[in-house]
């Protein structure tokens, strides 16, 4: 039966689809076994918090570096190659760190997950841009990209419920990484480069305008550092991914601060974040494949270009961006009850979570449509590289100031994605 689903090409691809979304939630439960069993993990290697931060710089480090470089490999050896090594290298990892005999060596094994864990990111790209049309692709996307939505929202759950049934936190790593390797295997299977009339239809027939020679045509690696285009979706990231990150790394604890402030127990601001921290993440998830379904919509419905409908869709979404600023003044009331001011603050970043994914679900599509095939990944693995740097420096910004004074940190965060929309608007065009 799996493989007279695998005969038909419209079957399959939805199948590669299903299976890149299914790696992408092991990819995030594998990353945040680190920060879900840290006192298990901190006790068990006699080290403090210090020693933890470095363990997760080291991810992150090895995670940037290899963002740019995992493209260039997508672009030279193509996805099924690269994602194939990339989910058995993490899967690997995490393996090795349920195993690690002491702390040197599980940091060792967290920095080759961090080394390893683009590949997918780039690799689904180029996979979604080959094997689906432009009317298809920003859906396509996002129903693969979702999956770091979801593992973010079970993974707290999951990874308790393992830790309850196994008992010990390497058992969980080892489980978790036997799994990635299960999908690893599947994938030598479910994924293959799309024939030439597959591929006549996602990318040269819908643009009369270019022939297939031209769509073959590259650019180098330096020549694509003189293209408006790579600097304007670097720029995106660099401003735009912050706003998300804020939302997956300090959005729980201020939270908990708020729920503090009302002299909640440290249990109470605890059970606080496993009922609602996860609505902001289910909700964006859920809106940023529907913007993707409306960016396609005006595709199929000819009275856009795909770039033009991308644009529209992205563009539309910064409105929402404004109500940032109105959290520390939600929070901070007096007049206010807490159950309405933490519904409030909620609500609002369950907007901003929309907004968010919504550009990380279809940028990415847009710099597909832009560049030619064998670019795609390069540019992508650049362009991320230059969010995840934007990142680390938001970060150490916000954990540079006090809480009370994050007013201005709101405020920033009101108007990064309409810088981000000026320059989606006059920088990026297409360039083949």
């Amino acid at each position: 039966m799996a493989f007279n689903l695998l005969s038909d090409p419209n079957k399959r691809k939805w199948i590669i689809v299903a299976t890149i979304f299914v790696a992408i939630i092991c990819n995030y439960l594998d990353r945040q076994l680190l920060s879900i069993l840290k006192p298990e993990i901190l006790e068990h290697y006699s080290i403090t918090n210090l020693e933890y931060a470095w363990i997760v710089n080291i991810f992150l480090i090895c995670y940037a570096i290899m963002y740019p470089l995992s493209g260039i490999l997508v672009d030279k050896f193509g996805p099924k190659n690269v994602m194939l090594g990339g989910i058995t290298v993490w899967s690997l990892a995490c393996i090795g760190g349920g195993l690690a005999p002491n702390v040197w060596i599980f940091s060792l094994c967290r920095g080759v997950l961090g080394l390893a864990e683009p590949t997918i990111f780039a690799g689904q790209l180029v996979a979604v841009t080959l094997w689906f049309e432009k009317r298809q692709r920003a859906t396509a996307n996002s129903l693969c990209t979702i999956g770091g939505s979801l593992g973010a929202v079970i993974a707290p759950i999951v990874i308790a419920w393992l830790m309850h049934l196994l008992s010990y936190w390497q058992y969980v790593f080892i489980l978790s990484g036997v799994i990635g390797l299960v999908i690893a295997f599947l994938w030598i299977f479910i994924y293959k480069t799309p024939s030439a009339d597959i591929l006549q239809k996602t990318l040269y027939a819908e643009d009369n305008s270019q022939n297939t020679s031209q769509e073959h045509q590259a650019f180098s690696f330096t020549q694509l550092f003189n293209t408006h285009t790579l600097w304007g979706g670097l720029l995106i990231r660099l401003v735009s991914d912050p706003v998300w990150y804020f939302c997956c790394f300090w959005l729980p604890g201020f939270l908990r601060s708020m729920g503090a402030k009302e002299n909640l127990s440290t249990q109470q601001t605890l059970d606080l974040i496993q009922w609602i921290g996860g609505i902001p993440f289910l909700i964006g998830a859920i809106g940023g494949v529907l913007t993707s379904m409306w960016s396609d919509t005006m595709v199929r419905s000819g009275k856009r270009s795909p770039l033009s409908a991308r644009k529209i869709t992205l563009i539309s979404t910064v409105a929402i961006a404004p109500l940032c600023m109105l959290v520390p003044f939600i929070s901070g009331s007096t007049v206010l009850s807490f159950n309405l001011k933490i519904g409030l603050v909620i609500a609002i970043f369950s907007l901003i979570a929309v907004m968010c994914l919504s550009w990380l679900y279809t940028l990415p599509v847009i710099l597909a449509e832009t560049f030619p095939i064998k670019n795609v990944a390069t540019v992508m693995g650049i362009c991320c590289g230059a969010g995840a740097l934007g990142s680390t420096i938001f970060n150490q910004f916000v954990g540079s100031i006090p809480e009370q004074g994050w007013t201005i940190l709101f405020m920033a965060m009101g108007t990064l994605h309409i810088i981000a929309a000026v320059i989606l608007k006059r920088m990026v065009h297409k360039e083949y």
